[in-house]
Protein backbone atom coordinates (compact mmCIF):
# COMPACT_ATOMS: atom_id res chain seq x y z
CA UNK A 1 0.00 0.00 0.00
CA UNK A 2 1.13 3.91 -1.12
CA UNK A 3 3.05 6.36 0.07
CA UNK A 4 4.03 4.98 2.27
CA UNK A 5 8.57 9.08 4.74
CA UNK A 6 10.14 12.23 5.77
CA UNK A 7 12.63 13.82 3.12
CA UNK A 8 12.70 17.14 1.17
CA UNK A 9 11.38 15.13 -2.05
CA UNK A 10 9.62 13.12 0.56
CA UNK A 11 6.01 15.44 -0.82
CA UNK A 12 6.07 13.14 -3.95
CA UNK A 13 8.41 10.05 -2.31
CA UNK A 14 5.03 8.83 -0.60
CA UNK A 15 2.83 9.43 -3.68
CA UNK A 16 5.10 7.94 -5.91
CA UNK A 17 4.82 4.51 -3.94
CA UNK A 18 1.88 4.11 -5.78
CA UNK A 19 2.52 5.82 -8.80
CA UNK A 20 3.83 3.43 -11.55
CA UNK A 21 3.34 3.98 -15.12
CA UNK A 22 0.72 3.69 -17.82
CA UNK A 23 2.28 2.14 -21.21
CA UNK A 24 1.87 5.34 -22.71
CA UNK A 25 0.18 7.80 -20.02
CA UNK A 26 -3.17 8.42 -22.39
CA UNK A 27 -6.18 8.51 -20.89
CA UNK A 28 -9.55 8.14 -21.99
CA UNK A 29 -12.31 11.11 -21.24
CA UNK A 30 -13.78 9.51 -17.67
CA UNK A 31 -10.48 9.87 -15.01
CA UNK A 32 -12.13 7.91 -13.05
CA UNK A 33 -13.91 4.79 -15.26
CA UNK A 34 -11.24 1.96 -14.55
CA UNK A 35 -10.00 3.07 -10.87
CA UNK A 36 -9.35 0.32 -8.36
CA UNK A 37 -7.31 2.20 -5.99
CA UNK A 38 -6.88 5.39 -4.73
CA UNK A 39 -4.66 7.02 -2.79
CA UNK A 40 -4.20 10.32 -1.41
CA UNK A 41 -1.90 12.48 0.46
CA UNK A 42 -3.00 15.72 2.22
CA UNK A 43 -0.97 19.09 2.98
CA UNK A 44 -0.79 18.00 6.93
CA UNK A 45 1.61 14.79 5.97
CA UNK A 46 3.27 17.04 2.98
CA UNK A 47 4.17 19.96 6.03
CA UNK A 48 5.29 16.45 8.02
CA UNK A 49 7.21 15.30 5.32
CA UNK A 50 8.89 18.06 4.81
CA UNK A 51 10.67 18.38 7.89
CA UNK A 52 12.88 16.04 6.88
CA UNK A 53 13.98 18.33 4.18
CA UNK A 54 17.42 19.10 6.06
CA UNK A 55 18.92 15.79 5.58
CA UNK A 56 18.19 15.24 1.92
CA UNK A 57 20.00 19.03 1.40
CA UNK A 58 22.69 18.27 3.57
CA UNK A 59 23.28 15.10 1.17
CA UNK A 60 22.84 16.87 -1.89
CA UNK A 61 25.44 19.83 -0.82
CA UNK A 62 28.29 17.18 0.39
CA UNK A 63 27.47 14.90 -2.62
CA UNK A 64 27.77 17.86 -5.02
CA UNK A 65 31.50 17.68 -6.79
CA UNK A 66 32.61 21.24 -7.09
CA UNK A 67 35.02 21.49 -10.47
CA UNK A 68 37.90 23.56 -10.20
CA UNK A 69 37.05 27.27 -10.95
CA UNK A 70 39.20 28.94 -13.29
CA UNK A 71 39.23 31.94 -15.03
CA UNK A 72 41.47 34.90 -16.04
CA UNK A 73 40.94 38.79 -16.15
CA UNK A 74 43.32 42.19 -16.88
CA UNK A 75 43.89 44.65 -14.11
CA UNK A 76 45.19 47.71 -14.77
CA UNK A 77 48.61 47.80 -13.75
CA UNK A 78 48.81 44.45 -12.34
CA UNK A 79 48.31 42.97 -16.35
CA UNK A 80 46.79 39.73 -16.70
CA UNK A 81 45.83 37.89 -13.65
CA UNK A 82 44.76 34.07 -13.81
CA UNK A 83 43.23 32.21 -10.87
CA UNK A 84 41.56 28.82 -10.03
CA UNK A 85 39.99 27.72 -7.33
CA UNK A 86 40.72 23.86 -5.99
CA UNK A 87 39.52 21.16 -4.28
CA UNK A 88 36.18 23.03 -3.27
CA UNK A 89 34.69 21.28 -0.13
CA UNK A 90 31.40 22.03 2.15
CA UNK A 91 32.25 22.41 5.56
CA UNK A 92 29.51 23.55 7.78
CA UNK A 93 25.76 23.90 6.36
CA UNK A 94 22.75 24.62 8.02
CA UNK A 95 18.56 25.19 6.87
CA UNK A 96 16.79 27.94 8.80
CA UNK A 97 13.15 26.82 7.66
CA UNK A 98 11.33 25.26 4.75
CA UNK A 99 7.77 25.12 3.48
CA UNK A 100 5.90 23.13 0.94
CA UNK A 101 3.07 24.34 -1.33
CA UNK A 102 0.55 22.13 -3.33
CA UNK A 103 -0.46 23.86 -6.68
CA UNK A 104 -3.01 22.75 -8.52
CA UNK A 105 -1.01 23.35 -11.95
CA UNK A 106 -0.04 19.72 -10.94
CA UNK A 107 3.20 21.28 -9.18
CA UNK A 108 4.76 20.71 -6.09
CA UNK A 109 6.75 23.77 -4.37
CA UNK A 110 9.42 23.96 -1.93
CA UNK A 111 10.64 26.87 -0.50
CA UNK A 112 14.22 26.58 1.24
CA UNK A 113 14.99 29.73 3.55
CA UNK A 114 18.89 30.74 4.84
CA UNK A 115 20.75 27.58 3.85
CA UNK A 116 23.82 28.83 5.54
CA UNK A 117 26.83 27.15 3.91
CA UNK A 118 30.97 27.29 4.41
CA UNK A 119 33.19 26.24 0.97
CA UNK A 120 36.83 25.28 1.80
CA UNK A 121 39.96 25.06 -0.27
CA UNK A 122 42.79 27.05 -1.95
CA UNK A 123 43.07 29.72 -4.25
CA UNK A 124 45.76 29.75 -7.01
CA UNK A 125 46.86 33.04 -8.79
CA UNK A 126 49.58 34.38 -11.25
CA UNK A 127 50.05 37.60 -12.84
CA UNK A 128 52.80 39.82 -15.01
CA UNK A 129 52.81 43.41 -15.88
CA UNK A 130 55.23 45.58 -16.70
CA UNK A 131 56.59 46.72 -13.21
CA UNK A 132 56.07 42.94 -12.02
CA UNK A 133 57.76 39.47 -12.57
CA UNK A 134 55.87 36.34 -13.42
CA UNK A 135 54.38 34.99 -9.51
CA UNK A 136 51.99 32.63 -8.54
CA UNK A 137 50.94 31.99 -5.02
CA UNK A 138 48.32 29.51 -3.36
CA UNK A 139 46.15 30.03 0.00
CA UNK A 140 43.78 28.58 1.66
CA UNK A 141 40.63 30.20 1.41
CA UNK A 142 36.93 30.11 2.97
CA UNK A 143 33.67 31.15 1.25
CA UNK A 144 30.72 32.03 3.75
CA UNK A 145 27.27 32.05 1.85
CA UNK A 146 23.65 32.43 2.68
CA UNK A 147 21.00 30.74 0.24
CA UNK A 148 17.25 30.64 -0.85
CA UNK A 149 16.55 27.34 -2.70
CA UNK A 150 13.20 26.65 -4.60
CA UNK A 151 12.22 23.84 -5.85
CA UNK A 152 9.39 23.35 -8.15
CA UNK A 153 8.58 19.65 -8.56
CA UNK A 154 6.65 18.91 -11.45
CA UNK A 155 4.76 15.09 -11.52
CA UNK A 156 5.21 14.59 -15.34
CA UNK A 157 4.70 11.19 -17.78
CA UNK A 158 8.48 10.13 -18.90
CA UNK A 159 8.06 6.98 -21.49
CA UNK A 160 6.31 4.55 -19.79
CA UNK A 161 5.93 5.64 -16.19
CA UNK A 162 5.41 8.68 -14.14
CA UNK A 163 8.75 10.32 -12.88
CA UNK A 164 8.92 14.02 -10.29
CA UNK A 165 11.14 16.29 -12.15
CA UNK A 166 13.00 19.03 -9.95
CA UNK A 167 15.33 20.43 -12.36
CA UNK A 168 13.43 23.53 -12.18
CA UNK A 169 15.47 24.96 -9.48
CA UNK A 170 16.52 28.16 -8.16
CA UNK A 171 19.19 29.30 -6.16
CA UNK A 172 19.17 33.21 -4.63
CA UNK A 173 22.36 34.12 -2.94
CA UNK A 174 21.62 36.70 0.18
CA UNK A 175 25.26 36.70 1.03
CA UNK A 176 28.73 35.66 -0.14
CA UNK A 177 32.37 36.21 1.43
CA UNK A 178 35.27 35.33 0.36
CA UNK A 179 38.17 34.59 3.18
CA UNK A 180 42.03 34.56 2.20
CA UNK A 181 43.64 32.57 4.66
CA UNK A 182 41.71 33.02 7.39
CA UNK A 183 41.93 36.89 7.09
CA UNK A 184 38.51 38.48 7.90
CA UNK A 185 39.53 42.12 7.20
CA UNK A 186 39.25 42.83 3.33
CA UNK A 187 42.23 43.60 1.54
CA UNK A 188 43.35 44.43 -1.79
CA UNK A 189 44.02 40.82 -3.01
CA UNK A 190 40.55 39.41 -1.01
CA UNK A 191 38.31 42.59 -3.23
CA UNK A 192 40.21 41.79 -6.41
CA UNK A 193 38.82 37.91 -6.26
CA UNK A 194 35.77 38.59 -4.75
CA UNK A 195 34.88 40.90 -7.05
CA UNK A 196 35.14 38.68 -10.44
CA UNK A 197 34.82 35.15 -9.15
CA UNK A 198 31.73 35.76 -6.92
CA UNK A 199 29.76 35.49 -10.02
CA UNK A 200 31.50 32.43 -11.48
CA UNK A 201 31.49 30.31 -8.14
CA UNK A 202 27.46 31.66 -7.75
CA UNK A 203 27.05 30.07 -11.44
CA UNK A 204 29.13 27.16 -10.64
CA UNK A 205 26.87 26.62 -7.19
CA UNK A 206 23.80 26.54 -8.45
CA UNK A 207 24.39 24.29 -11.70
CA UNK A 208 26.12 21.46 -8.90
CA UNK A 209 24.06 21.74 -6.11
CA UNK A 210 20.95 21.39 -8.44
CA UNK A 211 22.19 18.61 -10.63
CA UNK A 212 22.37 16.98 -7.93
CA UNK A 213 18.68 17.52 -5.97
CA UNK A 214 17.75 16.27 -9.29
CA UNK A 215 19.73 13.32 -9.39
CA UNK A 216 18.71 12.60 -5.65
CA UNK A 217 15.07 12.74 -6.38
CA UNK A 218 15.11 10.53 -9.34
CA UNK A 219 17.13 7.88 -7.17
CA UNK A 220 14.10 8.28 -4.35
CA UNK A 221 11.86 7.96 -6.82
CA UNK A 222 13.33 4.88 -8.52
CA UNK A 223 13.50 3.39 -5.07
CA UNK A 224 10.27 3.82 -3.86
CA UNK A 225 9.19 2.57 -7.32
CA UNK A 226 10.91 -0.34 -6.31
CA UNK A 227 9.79 -1.11 -3.06
CA UNK A 228 5.90 -0.28 -4.27
CA UNK A 229 6.85 -3.28 -6.87
CA UNK A 230 7.45 -5.18 -4.37
CA UNK A 231 5.31 -4.67 -1.86
CA UNK A 232 1.61 -5.33 -4.66
CA UNK A 233 3.93 -8.35 -5.35
CA UNK A 234 3.77 -11.86 -3.48
CA UNK A 235 5.75 -14.92 -5.69
CA UNK A 236 2.85 -14.90 -8.58
CA UNK A 237 0.34 -12.69 -7.28
CA UNK A 238 0.90 -9.34 -8.66
CA UNK A 239 -0.86 -6.14 -8.67
CA UNK A 240 -0.97 -3.88 -11.23
CA UNK A 241 -0.58 0.20 -10.25
CA UNK A 242 -0.69 1.37 -13.37
CA UNK A 243 -2.35 4.62 -13.52
CA UNK A 244 -5.58 5.32 -14.72
CA UNK A 245 -5.87 8.99 -15.09
CA UNK A 246 -3.69 11.78 -14.42
CA UNK A 247 -2.11 12.06 -11.14
CA UNK A 248 -4.28 14.85 -9.04
CA UNK A 249 -2.64 18.39 -7.52
CA UNK A 250 -4.94 20.42 -5.26
CA UNK A 251 -4.15 22.78 -2.62
CA UNK A 252 -5.02 20.43 0.03
CA UNK A 253 -3.92 16.87 -1.14
CA UNK A 254 -2.02 15.16 -3.64
CA UNK A 255 -4.17 12.11 -5.36
CA UNK A 256 -2.97 9.25 -7.82
CA UNK A 257 -5.89 6.53 -9.61
CA UNK A 258 -4.46 3.03 -9.95
CA UNK A 259 -5.78 0.48 -12.29
CA UNK A 260 -5.63 -1.96 -9.43
CA UNK A 261 -5.70 -5.16 -11.76
CA UNK A 262 -4.32 -8.80 -9.94
CA UNK A 263 -2.24 -10.28 -11.85
CA UNK A 264 -1.43 -14.26 -11.62
CA UNK A 265 0.56 -16.63 -14.11
CA UNK A 266 -1.75 -16.42 -16.96
CA UNK A 267 -4.85 -15.13 -14.99
CA UNK A 268 -5.38 -11.48 -14.92
CA UNK A 269 -8.91 -9.55 -13.78
CA UNK A 270 -10.84 -7.47 -16.20
CA UNK A 271 -11.29 -4.07 -15.95
CA UNK A 272 -14.31 -2.90 -14.42
CA UNK A 273 -16.34 0.47 -14.20
CA UNK A 274 -15.18 2.34 -11.04
CA UNK A 275 -17.81 4.09 -8.55
CA UNK A 276 -15.30 6.23 -6.30
CA UNK A 277 -15.51 9.84 -6.48
CA UNK A 278 -13.40 12.26 -5.27
CA UNK A 279 -15.95 13.00 -2.54
CA UNK A 280 -15.53 9.75 -0.64
CA UNK A 281 -12.37 10.53 0.70
CA UNK A 282 -11.29 13.89 2.90
CA UNK A 283 -8.37 15.61 3.88
CA UNK A 284 -8.74 15.60 7.56
CA UNK A 285 -6.09 12.79 7.82
CA UNK A 286 -2.77 12.93 6.40
CA UNK A 287 -3.15 9.61 4.18
CA UNK A 288 -5.81 7.79 2.38
CA UNK A 289 -6.58 4.69 0.63
CA UNK A 290 -9.57 4.06 -1.28
CA UNK A 291 -9.90 0.27 -2.62
CA UNK A 292 -12.53 -1.39 -5.32
CA UNK A 293 -14.49 -4.60 -4.05
CA UNK A 294 -13.44 -5.44 -7.26
CA UNK A 295 -10.13 -5.60 -6.85
CA UNK A 296 -10.30 -7.21 -3.15
CA UNK A 297 -12.42 -10.09 -4.96
CA UNK A 298 -9.67 -10.37 -7.41
CA UNK A 299 -7.02 -10.48 -5.02
CA UNK A 300 -9.05 -13.54 -3.04
CA UNK A 301 -9.60 -15.57 -6.30
CA UNK A 302 -5.87 -15.21 -7.33
CA UNK A 303 -5.06 -16.57 -3.26
CA UNK A 304 -7.62 -19.24 -4.02
CA UNK A 305 -5.71 -20.28 -7.58
CA UNK A 306 -1.75 -20.12 -5.98
CA UNK A 307 -3.57 -22.65 -3.49
CA UNK A 308 -3.10 -20.59 -0.22
CA UNK A 309 -6.93 -20.87 1.03
CA UNK A 310 -5.88 -24.04 2.94
CA UNK A 311 -5.02 -24.99 6.09
CA UNK A 312 -3.60 -28.13 8.58
CA UNK A 313 -4.64 -28.23 11.84
CA UNK A 314 -2.38 -31.42 14.23
CA UNK A 315 -2.19 -31.55 17.95
CA UNK A 316 -2.90 -28.77 20.44
CA UNK A 317 -4.59 -26.74 17.90
CA UNK A 318 -6.90 -29.61 16.76
CA UNK A 319 -7.52 -31.00 20.15
CA UNK A 320 -9.04 -26.75 21.03
CA UNK A 321 -10.82 -27.46 17.88
CA UNK A 322 -12.83 -30.31 18.66
CA UNK A 323 -12.74 -29.92 22.45
CA UNK A 324 -14.75 -26.88 22.36
CA UNK A 325 -16.93 -27.42 25.61
CA UNK A 326 -16.38 -30.67 28.31
CA UNK A 327 -19.78 -32.15 28.01
CA UNK A 328 -20.76 -35.41 28.13
CA UNK A 329 -22.39 -35.21 24.40
CA UNK A 330 -18.83 -33.93 23.21
CA UNK A 331 -16.94 -36.56 24.57
CA UNK A 332 -18.78 -39.02 23.22
CA UNK A 333 -19.14 -37.43 19.93
CA UNK A 334 -15.19 -36.71 19.72
CA UNK A 335 -14.46 -40.69 20.97
CA UNK A 336 -16.58 -41.75 17.78
CA UNK A 337 -15.22 -39.71 15.32
CA UNK A 338 -10.95 -40.26 16.28
CA UNK A 339 -12.12 -43.86 17.48
CA UNK A 340 -9.59 -43.55 20.61
CA UNK A 341 -6.60 -42.01 18.39
CA UNK A 342 -4.75 -39.34 19.91
CA UNK A 343 -4.56 -35.94 18.17
CA UNK A 344 -1.15 -36.26 17.71
CA UNK A 345 -2.19 -39.23 15.33
CA UNK A 346 -4.61 -37.40 13.77
CA UNK A 347 -4.38 -34.44 11.39
CA UNK A 348 -7.84 -32.13 9.29
CA UNK A 349 -7.04 -29.89 6.56
CA UNK A 350 -9.53 -27.23 5.62
CA UNK A 351 -9.69 -25.76 2.51
CA UNK A 352 -11.65 -23.80 -0.10
CA UNK A 353 -13.33 -25.30 -2.78
CA UNK A 354 -14.16 -22.59 -4.74
CA UNK A 355 -12.97 -19.30 -5.30
CA UNK A 356 -14.42 -16.74 -2.55
CA UNK A 357 -17.48 -14.05 -3.50
CA UNK A 358 -16.40 -11.02 -1.13
CA UNK A 359 -18.98 -8.02 -1.08
CA UNK A 360 -18.02 -5.26 0.82
CA UNK A 361 -20.71 -3.55 3.05
CA UNK A 362 -20.94 -0.96 6.01
CA UNK A 363 -21.23 -3.73 8.16
CA UNK A 364 -18.38 -5.30 7.15
CA UNK A 365 -16.42 -7.56 4.82
CA UNK A 366 -18.96 -10.57 3.64
CA UNK A 367 -17.41 -13.58 2.92
CA UNK A 368 -19.48 -16.53 1.07
CA UNK A 369 -17.11 -19.45 0.20
CA UNK A 370 -17.66 -23.57 -0.49
CA UNK A 371 -15.11 -25.68 2.17
CA UNK A 372 -14.05 -28.76 2.66
CA UNK A 373 -12.59 -30.17 6.10
CA UNK A 374 -10.92 -33.42 5.77
CA UNK A 375 -10.22 -35.44 9.31
CA UNK A 376 -7.58 -38.43 9.38
CA UNK A 377 -6.02 -40.62 11.70
CA UNK A 378 -2.75 -41.82 11.52
CA UNK A 379 -2.80 -45.24 13.23
CA UNK A 380 1.32 -46.48 14.06
CA UNK A 381 2.10 -48.99 10.69
CA UNK A 382 -1.21 -48.13 9.04
CA UNK A 383 -2.29 -46.27 7.18
CA UNK A 384 -4.23 -43.27 6.65
CA UNK A 385 -7.56 -43.44 7.34
CA UNK A 386 -10.57 -40.89 6.60
CA UNK A 387 -12.87 -40.46 9.34
CA UNK A 388 -14.48 -37.40 8.83
CA UNK A 389 -15.36 -35.28 5.38
CA UNK A 390 -17.65 -32.36 4.97
CA UNK A 391 -18.44 -29.87 2.33
CA UNK A 392 -20.29 -26.84 3.62
CA UNK A 393 -20.81 -22.70 2.19
CA UNK A 394 -20.10 -20.95 4.91
CA UNK A 395 -21.43 -17.11 4.74
CA UNK A 396 -19.16 -14.89 7.39
CA UNK A 397 -19.06 -11.34 7.81
CA UNK A 398 -15.26 -9.78 8.87
CA UNK A 399 -14.43 -6.29 10.79
CA UNK A 400 -10.71 -5.26 10.12
CA UNK A 401 -8.65 -3.33 12.26
CA UNK A 402 -5.20 -2.55 12.45
CA UNK A 403 -3.34 -2.10 15.71
CA UNK A 404 0.14 -2.40 17.07
CA UNK A 405 1.32 -3.39 14.03
CA UNK A 406 -0.80 -6.02 13.13
CA UNK A 407 -3.84 -7.06 10.92
CA UNK A 408 -6.61 -7.59 13.32
CA UNK A 409 -9.60 -9.36 12.12
CA UNK A 410 -13.05 -10.02 13.68
CA UNK A 411 -15.29 -12.37 12.64
CA UNK A 412 -19.42 -11.35 13.22
CA UNK A 413 -22.30 -12.97 12.19
CA UNK A 414 -21.49 -16.61 10.22
CA UNK A 415 -24.26 -19.13 8.85
CA UNK A 416 -23.26 -22.69 7.72
CA UNK A 417 -25.16 -25.06 5.37
CA UNK A 418 -23.93 -28.78 5.12
CA UNK A 419 -23.41 -29.70 1.09
CA UNK A 420 -21.64 -33.20 2.20
CA UNK A 421 -21.20 -35.06 4.99
CA UNK A 422 -19.50 -38.12 5.44
CA UNK A 423 -18.63 -39.71 8.85
CA UNK A 424 -17.03 -42.99 9.80
CA UNK A 425 -18.76 -42.53 13.17
CA UNK A 426 -22.41 -41.80 11.71
CA UNK A 427 -22.57 -43.82 8.48
CA UNK A 428 -26.18 -43.78 7.91
CA UNK A 429 -25.67 -40.01 8.85
CA UNK A 430 -28.69 -40.54 10.86
CA UNK A 431 -27.31 -39.51 14.10
CA UNK A 432 -28.30 -35.78 14.69
CA UNK A 433 -25.70 -35.38 17.47
CA UNK A 434 -22.79 -35.59 15.78
CA UNK A 435 -23.79 -33.41 13.18
CA UNK A 436 -24.92 -30.84 15.61
CA UNK A 437 -21.37 -30.79 17.53
CA UNK A 438 -19.55 -30.35 14.32
CA UNK A 439 -21.96 -27.45 13.63
CA UNK A 440 -21.29 -26.29 16.96
CA UNK A 441 -17.55 -26.88 16.92
CA UNK A 442 -17.29 -25.04 13.22
CA UNK A 443 -19.26 -21.64 14.20
CA UNK A 444 -17.41 -21.51 17.83
CA UNK A 445 -13.84 -22.68 17.17
CA UNK A 446 -13.47 -23.50 13.20
CA UNK A 447 -14.42 -20.14 11.56
CA UNK A 448 -12.65 -18.06 14.35
CA UNK A 449 -8.94 -20.44 14.20
CA UNK A 450 -9.13 -19.81 10.05
CA UNK A 451 -9.62 -16.50 10.14
CA UNK A 452 -6.85 -16.32 13.02
CA UNK A 453 -4.44 -18.11 10.01
CA UNK A 454 -5.25 -15.71 7.81
CA UNK A 455 -4.75 -12.49 9.80
CA UNK A 456 -1.36 -14.34 10.77
CA UNK A 457 -0.35 -15.18 7.28
CA UNK A 458 -1.38 -11.23 6.12
CA UNK A 459 0.30 -9.50 8.92
CA UNK A 460 3.80 -11.60 8.47
CA UNK A 461 3.31 -10.54 4.55
CA UNK A 462 3.17 -7.37 5.22
CA UNK A 463 5.98 -7.03 7.74
CA UNK A 464 8.11 -8.88 5.61
CA UNK A 465 7.61 -6.21 2.90
CA UNK A 466 8.71 -3.37 5.61
CA UNK A 467 5.00 -1.88 7.23
CA UNK A 468 6.62 -2.72 10.29
CA UNK A 469 8.85 -0.33 10.19
CA UNK A 470 6.48 2.52 9.61
CA UNK A 471 5.06 4.38 12.76
CA UNK A 472 1.12 4.08 11.37
CA UNK A 473 -0.52 6.60 14.09
CA UNK A 474 -4.59 5.58 14.81
CA UNK A 475 -5.30 3.67 11.22
CA UNK A 476 -8.86 2.98 10.30
CA UNK A 477 -10.37 0.17 7.94
CA UNK A 478 -14.03 1.44 7.09
CA UNK A 479 -16.15 -0.56 4.25
CA UNK A 480 -18.91 0.53 2.33
CA UNK A 481 -20.72 -0.72 -0.28
CA UNK A 482 -18.80 -1.56 -3.01
CA UNK A 483 -15.10 -0.39 -1.35
CA UNK A 484 -12.94 0.02 1.20
CA UNK A 485 -11.36 3.05 2.75
CA UNK A 486 -8.10 2.83 4.81
CA UNK A 487 -6.94 6.10 6.42
CA UNK A 488 -4.55 6.76 8.51
CA UNK A 489 -1.78 9.62 10.27
CA UNK A 490 1.43 8.62 10.05
CA UNK A 491 5.07 9.23 11.51
CA UNK A 492 9.04 8.37 9.30
CA UNK A 493 11.06 6.00 10.76
CA UNK A 494 14.38 8.45 10.50
CA UNK A 495 16.77 6.21 10.45
CA UNK A 496 15.46 4.74 7.08
CA UNK A 497 16.52 7.98 5.11
CA UNK A 498 19.39 8.17 7.01
CA UNK A 499 20.52 4.66 5.92
CA UNK A 500 19.04 5.33 2.13
CA UNK A 501 21.64 8.09 2.19
CA UNK A 502 24.79 6.18 3.67
CA UNK A 503 24.16 3.63 1.26
CA UNK A 504 23.70 5.31 -2.06
CA UNK A 505 25.68 8.42 -1.69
Amino acid sequence: MCWAGRMILGIFRILLVLIHASAACEFGPSPYRTTGIVCRMTKPAGLLLNQETAQVIQAAFRNAKFPNITGERSVRLLGKVAYGLNNIQINDLSIEKSDVELKEENAIHIAIKNVTASFKGTLTYGYAGAWFLKLFHSVDFEIESSIDLQLNIELMCQEDQLVADASDCYLTFHKLTLHLQGDKEPGWLKQLFTDFISFTLKLVLKREVCKEINSLAQMLANFVLDLAAKFVRDKDIIVDLSLASDSVIKTGYVESHHKGLVLYKNYSSILSDSIFSPSLLTDSRMLYFWLSEHTISNLASAAFLDGRLALTLRGEKLQALFETEDTEAQQKAVQMIFQGTSYNDSVAKVWSLTQPQISLQPEGTIVKSLVAVEVSILPTGEESQVVLYMEKEITVTIQAAYAEKRLLLQPLDSSIEFKVFKCTADPSGNDPSIQSFIKNMISVVGIPEVISSIESALTSLMNSKGLDLFYLINPEIITREGYVIVQLDFNFPHHLLLDFLQKKL
